[in-house]
């Protein structure tokens, strides 16, 4: 301890004749430059996370942080100086600080340099921010000429790496901005301001910055090198993600809009009697009525509440529709029936809630009294409609005392709507308004984080029987604490938006955020004239469709006029309808798979879909690629983009470019990464990594590769989630490697996880004596499975794929919960 002091001093008054300090603290450590005068502070949170501040005021600003729930804990942390330079080393990497410039550079414990500020690359202008005074701040970095980067939220560019970009950070409908990148080394970089920025990647420098802030205050995450591990820093430092209900990984069925209970039933009814599995049906908005009636969260729409004759009720009709128009008797009175039907039919319903208020409703009355709405332009336009102030703790309340309503009615799950928010005809002083934490430039990218905060934590205080799940259009790192996931917006339908939408959401992943979906067959079906029976959107819907079935929420939408129940499309024999038919039916196979996943996400910071820089970082092809990743660590997907059987001609008509569609079979080029073999999910036949390969696809399949090693437990046949239990599993084993899985389970719809009371069952096979070892199981709950009984197949060629329940299995073994040594 001595020494160290002893070299602290010397330390300190070595620097401190060159008019510049530094001083230890027990996070890491304080410094002042010389020219220009900076001050600063090097804070460790833990050994994987540092923190970077600079300021030109004398002390640290105080600063809210809408991520950042981790406090620093206790880091053993070694001092090294050579000349003006100060080396903090906490085990996992090393910080450099050039005290007499403020430039910090970030290096391996192998010593390899990871990143570097640029010299003089911390920049202050003066500003005023309404009636405070602040500062443009920004940072500049120095990236390896070739360092592929990803991250930054939602992008629509069609790109994977983000280098040579520009980026305008402003949430969007469609673009979700997080001030964050991650590099193909493993490491990321979390821009710490809320507020309206900017990113920048040319060949000189990589840079963020932000209209108002009052310091540069930005993370270094970096644990192994992996992705996976700069993901668990993620989620340290922002919070952990919570487990989704079961019956979120099945179907889920949406359309804007059903009108009236009886249609959103009927639909229900429908499925049920072909036998199409669905689990989730969605009431998207104008349940509430007309738009001066907005987000009103009651149903008062006539139609909902039987009140077609009533005068008073039709001043409530959405705007547009016929007064007069008359119906047949509905079948349900009220909402509440519609719900109990939904329940009693084994589904689920989410309702759609948005983040502004018409003038007609009590809410906006009284955030109006309470000075908590911004007062610009949003959707509906011209309805007078304006978004309220998430940051105002007060309006959070309100918000939930007024959802409440639709809690108790039992609504399984929110549609947060908007929750960028849609800002129409926006003006710069819009940015000048006031919210509770300051001026609505300075948080603006915080909204939809704040919003979701305000429904979770509201109906965690007042049950944790149902777990929350909220999907909302925008998001914000952390977000993945708080029940919530985001979808890609309201997106056209095209083959070229399709693609886009592929690295759109694993790079929305690697925010450390797992849980993200899209609308399939996209939103807007104008290019085919709001046609399903149009030919050529057919065959962009079918692709869309199974990509579908490996993003974590399986979820089909469109905008009216366009109808898309699959029913619409065919019936059975036709192409259309068997081939979605087809993916929903596996996605029910896949379900154990898909939940171990969901477990994985919360017990291990697991991520569903995985962009191959996660998996296969050496392998340069690999990480380039924008339209392949991986769902869970085994299944290799790769999404078709083109079409390969139908065209458009004029007037966006659709016409086969094949004699029967049906029984056509054109190539798709998928890259098999390397390192690993690879075995086609369609025919169990291995083919060796590190190649392209051009594979065979009809309009009912596509590109799927199991990596080698891998474990897959498949279910049974399904109807909806929890028809069946999972006491008859199919374990299907792919051979090439050793390999493990582990399989997940507990109550399905509940917080009891939280308590411990879950169960995993690790299954490990050793290829080279064809061995598969099912461990101790670890874990109990209640009415969990004692006894259970598995079917064990390797998959060889010649064998029926695992698409289905196998008609004969390998081996079946009865498992208690004890271990069990199976060859093969």
């Amino acid at each position: 301890m001595r020494k160290e002091i002893l070299f602290l001093t010397a330390l300190a008054s070595c620097l401190s004749s060159f008019g510049q300090t530094f001083e230890k603290t027990a996070q890491g450590g304080k410094f002042q430059t010389a020219q220009p005068t900076l001050n600063g502070e090097v804070i460790f949170y833990s050994p994987s996370i540092v923190r970077i501040v600079k300021y030109p005021s004398a002390e640290m600003p105080e600063k809210k942080s809408y991520p950042i729930i981790k406090t620093p804990e206790k880091v053993e942390i070694s001092y090294k100086q050579n000349g003006n330079t100060v080396s903090m080393t906490s085990g996992k990497m090393t910080v450099t600080l050039d005290v007499a410039t403020g430039k910090v550079t970030y290096t391996d414990p192998q010593g390899e340099t990871l990143l570097k500020e640029k010299v003089e690359g911390t920049n202050f202008i003066p500003r005023k921010d309404v009636n405070r005074d602040a500062y443009t701040v920004s940072q500049a970095f120095s990236l390896e000429p070739e360092e592929a980067i990803y991250g930054l939220g939602q992008r629509q560019s069609g790109a994977m790496n983000h280098r040579n970009q520009q980026i305008h950070l402003s949430n969007g409908n469609t673009n979700i901005c997080i001030p964050y990148f991650t590099s193909e080394k493993g490491y990321g970089v979390y821009w710490d301001n809320p507020g309206i920025s900017d990113f920048s990647d040319t060949p000189y420098e990589t840079s963020f910055s932000s209209q108002v802030g009052l310091c540069s205050d930005y993370y270094f995450l970096y644990k192994d090198g992996t992705q996976d591990g700069v993901i668990a820093c993620i989620r340290d430092l922002t919070g952990k993600a919570t487990m989704f209900p079961l019956w979120t990984m099945g179907y889920w069925q949406c359309r804007e809009r059903y009108k009236s209970p009886d249609e959103l039933c009927g639909v229900l009814d429908k499925y049920r009697k072909l036998q199409i599995p669905l689990d989730g049906i969605v009431q998207d908005w104008q349940y509430w009525g007309c738009d001066s009636n907005w987000n009103a969260m009651k149903f008062m729409n006539p139609r909902y509440i039987n009140k077609m004759d009533d005068k008073e009720a039709l001043r409530y009709l959405p705007n547009g529709e016929d007064k007069n128009a008359r119906y047949p008797k509905p079948r349900f009175k009220n909402p509440e029936e519609m719900v109990e039907y939904v329940h009693k039919h084994n589904a689920h319903l989410m309702i759609s809630v948005w983040a502004s208020f018409g003038p007609w409703t009590d809410q906006f009355k009284e955030l109006d009294k309470m000075d908590a709405l911004l007062k610009f332009e949003t959707w509906p336009p011209k309805s007078g409609a304006h978004p309220y102030d998430p940051f105002n703790k007060d309006a959070r309340d309100l918000y939930w005392r007024y959802l409440s309503h639709l809690h108790k009615m039992n609504i399984d799950a929110w549609w947060t709507d908007s929750t960028e928010p849609d800002h129409l005809n926006p003006k710069e002083s819009d940015f000048d308004l006031m919210t509770a934490d300051g001026s609505f430039r300075s948080v603006h990218n915080a909204f939809p984080l704040t919003h979701n905060q305000g429904i979770y934590e509201h109906q965690r205080a007042v049950s944790d029987e149902k777990r929350v799940f909220q999907m909302t259009r925008s998001g914000y790192l952390g977000q993945q604490r708080y029940g919530a996931l985001s979808w890609s917006g309201d997106v056209v339908s095209s083959w070229n938006v399709l693609r886009q939408q592929i690295p759109a959401g694993l790079n929305y992943t690697l925010c450390g955020i797992p849980f993200w979906n899209t609308d399939i067959g996209g939103f807007f079906g104008w290019e085919y004239n709001n046609d399903c029976t149009n030919v050529a959107y057919q065959e962009l819907h079918v692709r869309w469709f199974q990509w579908g079935c490996f993003m974590p929420l399986m979820r089909n939408h469109c905008s009216s006029p366009m109808m898309n129940e699959i029913d619409l499309f065919g019936k059975e024999g036709d192409w259309a309808y068997d081939a979605q038919k087809r993916m929903i039916e596996l996605r029910y196979r896949l379900l154990p798979y898909i939940y171990s996943l969901d477990g994985a996400v919360v017990q291990e910071d697991g991520t569903m879909m995985r962009p191959l820089v996660m998996d296969f970082a050496h392998d340069r092809k690999a990480i380039l690629l924008d339209d392949e990743y991986m769902f869970g660590k085994n299944i290799l997907v790769c999404p078709v983009t083109e079409p390969l059987y139908t065209k458009k001609v004029e007037k966006n008509k659709g016409v086969t470019t094949v004699p029967d569609v049906a029984k056509a079979s054109a190539p798709v080029e998928v890259y098999l990464p390397k390192g690993t073999k690879w075995i086609d999910f369609w025919t169990n036949e291995t083919v060796e990594g590190d190649q392209h390969i051009k594979r065979e696809c009809p309009v009912d399949i596509l590109p799927l590769y199991i990596k080698a090693g891998s474990i897959l437990p498949l279910g049974p046949k399904v109807q909806y989630t929890t028809e069946k239990k999972w006491d008859n599993l199919d374990i299907c084993i792919y051979p090439g490697a050793n390999g493990e899985f582990v399989l997940y389970e507990d109550e399905f719809d509940n917080y009891n996880y939280e308590k411990g009371m879950f169960s995993t069952i690790k299954f490990s096979w050793d290829d080279a004596s064809r061995t598969l070892t099912i461990s101790d199981r670890k874990g109990e709950f209640p009415k969990m499975l004692k006894r259970r009984s598995f079917r064990i197949t390797l998959m060889q060629p010649g064998k029926q794929s695992a698409e289905t329940v196998m008609v004969k299995a390998d081996k079946k073994v009865a498992y208690s919960g004890k271990k069990l040594v199976v060859k093969l």
